[in-house]
């Protein structure tokens, strides 16, 4: 049986994994949808990249599938979707998980919103 950290590793492998600089790229050009997936705990105590949307982890299966009464419209198959969570291992699991499910345009932010933050960049407190 993997333990979590092989998963992890073994879904970066399979995914395409961004810094910092890059995601902030596409968000600023609007060339995709931020996906933020941790909880919303977390959001309200580190705070958030401005334009992201909330999909929680536990969620994201049945937001992303076009044939689940759940789906958010957001969640397109044919559109560039980059996820991020707090340090880059759940985003790169959901990154694989949403390619299982058919998207083939999806990335993480490698080192989540901590490398966000020890980058310099802003982020939102609500």
């Amino acid at each position: 049986m993997p333990t979590a950290a092989e998963m992890v590793a073994a879904a970066k492998a399979k995914v395409e994994n961004l810094g910092v600089d890059e995601v902030a790229r596409e968000v600023e050009e609007g060339a995709a949808l931020l996906v933020d997936i941790r909880e919303p705990g977390e959001r309200q105590k580190d705070g958030y990249i401005d334009r992201a949307i909330e999909a929680p982890r536990g969620m994201i299966e049945f937001w992303a599938d076009p044939s689940s009464p759940y789906h958010r419209p957001e969640f397109d198959p044919a559109k560039r979707i980059v996820l991020h969570c707090g340090s880059g291992g759940r985003s790169a699991l959901a990154a694989a998980t949403l390619q299982d499910l058919g998207y083939r345009d999806v990335a993480h932010l490698d080192g989540g919103i901590k490398a966000w933050k020890q980058a310099g960049r802003s982020v939102r407190q609500d």
